[in-house]
């Protein structure tokens, strides 16, 4: 047997992970921060941040979050308040109770008011002096009642993240990617986050897809906490967002 015309298994490039760190506001800096040298310790970047602009940014807050730009952490948009104030429909009840709780707030908006929000939030980063993000992500990543035209027509990013996928605006497409999360601050939450990341990561390396790491800023201290360690461990390559837009761009032409 040619064992030369068999490439074992550690000869594959590891695979591609879009790594992102979600919720961060005044409030969470602290933990984001922590959340942050541990990624620094296990090597990871790019890692995006997603920023809840409708929080209370004071002068400090903002001046940290402007480092952290600095330092080369893409920011990304993350909703406003990331509090919905009201249930819309029966399906925003349901999907409160069993996934997103009070923080998805497309899921209480028609398409003018989605299309309010994401361009409000666009806006505040350049008026704050930031550099536009290439990246929106709903809370809980709920898009809620908008077509991927009217994000093409209406909306300034070029890509929104899902639950399902990301989306390329300028070609109206989504592309399906596995996602793993570990946000178990219910006991009941850890068996079924557990189950779902390890679905994932098979599927990912049956599809050779990258694979989404979404981090809450309290992850690191909640019950997948090793299980965060672990796959941060593993050998993975990150990548920016903008990558996909770029492959996109490029399949296009």
């Amino acid at each position: 047997m040619n064992t030369a015309e068999t490439p074992s298994p550690e000869a594959s490039p590891p695979p591609q992970a879009l790594i992102s760190v979600h919720d961060l506001m005044p409030e969470t800096l602290p933990m984001v921060q922590r959340t942050l040298k541990r990624l620094e310790r296990h090597r990871r970047a790019p890692v995006t941040l997603l920023v809840v602009p409708g929080r209370d940014w004071d002068r400090p807050a903002l001046a940290t979050l402007r480092s952290l730009e600095r330092a080369g952490y893409p920011l990304a948009g993350h909703g406003w308040q990331h509090r919905a104030e009201r249930f819309g429909s029966l399906y925003h009840r349901l999907h409160g109770l069993f996934l997103s709780r009070r923080v998805a707030e497309h899921l209480a908006l028609d398409e003018a008011g989605i299309i309010a929000l994401i361009q409000r939030c666009h806006a505040w980063f350049g008026d704050h002096g930031l550099e536009p993000p290439a990246l929106y992500v709903p809370p809980a990543w709920a898009m809620g009642a908008i077509a991927r035209a009217r994000l093409r027509e209406a909306c300034p990013f070029p890509l929104y993240e899902r639950f399902d996928g990301v989306i390329d605006a300028a070609a109206e497409r989504v592309r399906p990617l596995p996602l793993l999360g570990y946000e178990a601050d219910q006991a009941l939450r850890a068996p079924i986050l557990r189950g779902w990341n390890r679905w994932n990561w098979r599927r990912a390396q049956r599809q050779g897809q990258p694979i989404r790491i979404g981090i809450h800023p309290r992850d690191i201290e909640l019950a997948l906490a090793a299980d965060l360690e672990r796959d941060l461990a593993r050998p993975i390559e990150p990548i920016a967002y903008d990558t996909l837009r770029r492959a996109s761009a490029t399949t296009r032409t």
